[in-house]
């Protein structure tokens, strides 16, 4: 990118959001002022024209996780997304089903469960282990004859931790259950094919992965067995009667953008970003005594490091770096309140490796040279802070609302 960010602090908060690639933007600032047309009035060529690229955008994003285009509905975001494939999936029951899911899902997932428990549902949330992945034989073994669904994440979002989904779809398969899993911080980096790890919906998200904000899609299978949903958004019936309400043609266009450019990259960013952060890694280790890493070594997303270093409090340390690191130690989805991670809590319970965490997350446009200045800042910051708590000093620390989304 340009040096228009030089004096801006580090950014390591990927997981977060990403900044829009500039080839993303290119492709949609026409669909602003030129081909501004409604996608729903073909009749004439400029509804005709967004509706064209609608359709482009749409066959990018299902190229990208091996769908067909017409299998592919677009939202307002993955947590949209997520909440027509759950909340969507139990209202078509039209009586009480079982739906499984992890402890450690995102907060969009989580509450659209609690919203159909309150609604006469019942959800069993299976457990992780400490390394935050889940065991397919749990999955099996909390799946019962009123089973309509299984949720779990293709990656988790704080400590980068791979799922099993192929193992999961075969479960899924063996006793007939449909499967969802919510793909937002996979597809940047992470190939997944719908078809192959045998899921039947999937949460697809575009600023995750380059695009921009304000729109998301669902994978919904087409082909039996054939999940039925009840829409949650009433209107004019777009996107098959699933999403009402006018598609915004220039974030469609950019999702499919996003997408397109992710595919063709994948395994260079991935290979790139995994070596960088164990660079970061081995930096922070190197330079202080008492850090520990979470999540797994292998089977992670490749640019996701999360750490507790005795003695430091991650608020703390964000205070300490504002101005010179950006990154994450609490959840982003939930700003309200600062509280300890519920995926931190599955993993290592009420301790202070869970209180103390913290996520870094470099991208796309991160340098080398901004990783040894981030390595350099963050162990000289966590040293002092050590330090003042060692001599009574303490770190003051008021409120400090920040996050891994």
């Amino acid at each position: 990118m340009d040096g228009t960010n030089q004096f801006r602090p580090i950014y390591l908060d990927h997981n977060a959001t990403t900044p829009v690639d500039p080839g993303v933007l290119e492709a949609m600032l026409p669909y602003f002022t030129e081909a501004f047309g409604n996608p729903s009035s073909v009749d004439h060529a400029y509804g005709h024209e967004a509706a064209g690229a609608v359709e482009h955008a749409r066959a990018a994003v299902a190229r990208a996780i091996g769908a067909r285009a017409e299998e592919v509905v677009f939202t307002g975001s993955c947590t949209e997304a997520n909440n027509l494939a759950i909340v969507g999936l139990a209202r078509a029951l039209g009586e009480p089903g079982h739906f499984v899911t992890t402890a450690v899902e995102h907060p969009s997932v989580l509450e659209a469960f609690r919203a159909i428990e309150r609604e006469g549902h019942s959800v069993t949330y299976v457990g992780v282990d400490s390394e935050g992945r889940v065991d397919p034989d749990e999955v099996a073994a909390a799946i019962t004859d009123r089973t309509r669904l299984v949720s779990v994440m293709a990656a988790n979002n704080e400590v980068g931790a791979l799922q099993p989904l192929r193992e999961i779809g075969a479960v899924c398969e063996r006793f007939g259950v449909l499967f969802h899993s919510d793909l937002a911080q996979a597809a940047a980096y992470v190939s997944v094919n719908v078809g192959e790890v045998g899921l039947h919906l999937a949460s697809i998200s575009a600023h995750k992965a380059y695009g921009p904000k304000g729109v998301g899609a669902l994978y919904v299978r087409s082909r039996r067995p054939r999940p039925r949903l009840v829409a949650l958004v009433h209107g004019g019936g777009q996107e098959r009667g699933l999403r009402s309400g006018t598609v915004s043609t220039p974030l469609v266009v950019g999702m499919g953008a996003a997408l397109e450019v992710a595919r063709g990259r994948r395994e260079r960013d991935a290979a790139r970003l995994q070596e960088m952060t164990e660079r970061l890694a081995s930096r922070l280790s190197g330079s202080l005594e008492g850090v520990w890493r979470n999540g797994p070594s292998e089977a992670r997303l490749p640019h996701t490091l999360s750490f507790s270093i005795e003695g430091v409090e991650p608020l703390a340390l964000m205070r300490a770096l504002r101005d010179v690191v950006s990154f994450s130690a609490s959840s982003a989805c939930s700003t309200r309140e600062v509280r300890t991670s519920h995926v931190l809590l599955a993993m290592f319970g009420e301790g202070w490796r869970a209180r103390q965490a913290f996520r870094l997350a470099p991208g796309r446009f991160t340098t080398d040279e901004e990783i040894e200045r981030a390595a350099e800042a963050l162990a000289a910051a966590a040293a002092r802070l050590r330090d003042a708590v060692g001599s009574g000093t303490g770190a003051g620390a008021g409120p400090l609302r920040a996050g891994i989304g």
